[in-house]
């Protein structure tokens, strides 16, 4: 059964300018005023999504206004496509094309890069999410993704997308990414200079390079507005990545962003559609390095600990050490090198106190805070868990001397799971304030200063 149309405005003008019957003809047009952009690929199908909803790029929509003006002999304005401003946010849609994706992608880095200070509208959707991993695990591999622009693209140009993305990380996990400065200044790259390399000319192996650098940026963006707290920015950046993946043809990236969906989801207590994506990763990963694995393993392992699963966590929990203890001198592709067995604790200890058991979990605790210097963020995170599980076990002693160290940790950084971490551990804490231990530790999480 077909979509309805939503978008009303779009279909009179394609009505009054006789392409009512005719969507291939208005896509073969489109393609042709578009040829200087790149080789666009627009189809009837195209035509069908921009009808219910879907939203291509700046540069479409004035290709489609300069089309209609012709036809229809007067002017037309791109705000009369009935697309909504450049500020909408965008779906999170899983692209049905590669011209899709880049569209898409545009249209979201955009967004980001103009407002500053704001999130986007709206809340992440678990339905959606799901349709994501069903779309980037059983469609079909495209083709093509070789392009004819104004731009020559080479892999020297590629490479250097593969630097600054390892930049954006390392500034991500040292001061974490609550300050919208940092994101709006990658946005404002994407825009500027990705978004113009895939609209420009490149071979079939510098195309597929392209994409993959392009989904490793969209997904470091992604994890950055889910540490920040912008989920809905976030699942839309982490759909459009998916899908740049997806072109690359790179299945284990692409089992990555879904595990990285399936971390979003755990975190905002969607855990039994966690499960679903970190299953759906698992199974997309197929012979995967065992350090990929791992990873994969651990996430699930997350998601069945916070639905009480006992079984399927502690299974969970096995094939990713067993995972990890097989990894050797190759650790695997460059974006899973940061899963150490500090990392792997951090999961244990995490799912082993989801499950109550708290003895258990705090076995972990020492290698969970063995990281690496550069994993400031990481180590906050572990120091408030173990804080957390030495109160919710009842010792109180214990949890004030780690919120402590949580203080300490924590100051400088800007990130919203670490915030949250602090809330939590004040809740808990929050019954024994007449302790002196206890009201003095609140005082100190409550003053505990943050990046500016």
């Amino acid at each position: 059964m077909a979509r309805p149309v939503t978008n009303a405005a779009f279909e009179g003008l394609l009505l009054a300018a006789g392409y009512g019957n005719s969507h291939a003809a208005f896509a073969r047009q489109l393609n042709h005023a578009g040829r200087d952009q790149g080789t666009w690929r627009y189809d009837a199908a195209s035509v069908y999504w921009w009808l219910r909803g879907r939203r291509p790029g700046e540069h479409v929509q004035a290709a489609m206004a300069e089309i209609l003006a012709r036809k229809l002999g007067r002017s037309v304005a791109a705000t009369e496509l009935g697309f909504g401003a450049s500020n909408s946010i965008g779906t999170c849609i899983y692209p049905a094309s590669v011209g899709g994706a880049i569209d898409t992608a545009e249209q979201i880095w955009t967004t980001l890069a103009k407002h500053l200070n704001q999130q986007a509208n709206g809340t992440f959707d678990s339905g959606k999410a799901l349709q994501a991993a069903l779309g980037w695990r059983y469609d079909l591999r495209d083709e093509t993704v070789s392009r004819n622009g104004r731009q020559q693209v080479t892999g020297t140009d590629v490479q250097t997308l593969y630097t600054l993305a390892d930049h954006f990380t390392d500034l991500d996990r040292r001061h974490g990414s609550g300050s919208p400065r940092t994101r709006t200044l990658m946005a404002d790259f994407l825009v500027r200079q990705v978004t113009l390399m895939m609209h420009g000319t490149y071979t079939e192996a510098v195309g597929r390079d392209l994409m993959r650098a392009a989904a490793t940026l969209c997904g470091q963006l992604a994890f950055m507005s889910y540490d920040a707290g912008d989920h809905a920015s976030a699942q839309q950046h982490v759909t459009v990545a998916l899908r740049l993946a997806k072109a690359a043809d790179d299945r284990l990236y692409g089992a990555h962003l879904l595990a990285n969906l399936a971390t979003q989801a755990v975190h905002l207590g969607h855990a039994r559609d966690a499960a679903r994506l970190a299953e759906a990763a698992i199974d997309g990963a197929g012979r995967a390095p065992a350090a990929v694995l791992a990873r994969l393993h651990a996430t699930a392992a997350t998601a069945y600990g916070q639905s009480g699963e006992r079984r399927a966590c502690q299974l969970a929990l096995a094939r990713a050490e067993h995972a990890l203890d097989r990894t050797g001198p190759d650790p695997g592709p460059r974006w899973v090198t940061y899963f150490s067995p500090a990392h792997l604790a951090g999961a244990s200890l995490r799912c082993l106190g989801d499950l109550h058991l708290y003895a258990q979990a705090l076995g972990h605790a020492p290698d969970a805070l063995s990281l690496a210097s550069k994993n400031i963020r990481t180590r906050a995170l572990h120091t408030a868990l173990v804080a957390m599980t030495h109160a919710r076990a009842g010792d109180t002693d214990a949890a004030c001397n780690w919120a402590r160290e949580l203080a300490q940790h924590a100051a400088g950084i800007q990130s919203a799971r670490v915030q949250q971490r602090v809330r939590e551990i004040t809740t808990i804490l929050s019954p024994q304030r007449a302790s002196p231990q206890v009201n003095e530790v609140l005082h100190t999480l409550a003053t505990m200063p943050t990046a500016a």
